[in-house]
């Protein structure tokens, strides 16, 4: 089921050319700038931290929100990381469908896919954290209590 053409390789019905890998491109660099900035603010955000601790202001809820924006920068670096592999492997997939050695090409492409999801999925990740961070950050306010669905839609329906 193989028929090699120059710089194209069929299999299976799937085509690979260079243009499937430099699709990932505009893709990978937007999400990274995303990136850039999710860590941007959460090191602004850290460094407000830092000072409210020194002043032992809430100490306990400063502690609780340092530790949730610790371990989200750790999973925003693995974010990069990962996304800048499988920029390198689309990279070099292109590379090796360049030279025609298809089956590299293929496998190092496959490892650009993994990588570029495995980055969305720790984003997702840290979306999930950021909202519970800032539920820390209101947990001190009284009357902010997260109502269930269910009791949301009576208070609704009752005030109408």
């Amino acid at each position: 089921m193989h028929r090699k053409h120059k710089n194209t390789l069929y299999f299976c019905g799937m085509e690979l050319t260079v243009n499937i890998p430099a699709l990932l491109f505009p893709a990978i660099s937007l999400i990274m700038l995303a990136y850039t900035n999710r860590f941007l603010a959460l090191s602004s955000r850290v460094r407000v931290l830092h000072d409210k601790y020194q002043t032992q202001e809430q100490r306990h809820l400063v502690f609780s929100q340092i530790k949730n924006l610790k371990y989200r920068l750790k999973l925003i670096r693995n974010m990069q990381t990962y996304g800048v592999t499988s920029l390198l492997c689309s990279i070099v997939s292109m590379f090796f469908i360049y030279i025609e050695y298809q089956r590299v090409a293929q496998f190092v492409f496959a490892l650009s896919l993994i990588s570029f999801s495995w980055s969305i999925f720790l984003s997702l990740i840290e979306i999930r954290l950021s909202t519970k961070a800032i539920e820390i950050e209101l947990s001190d306010m009284e009357g902010l209590e997260d109502p269930s669905v269910m009791d949301y839609l009576k208070k609704k329906f009752e005030r109408d």
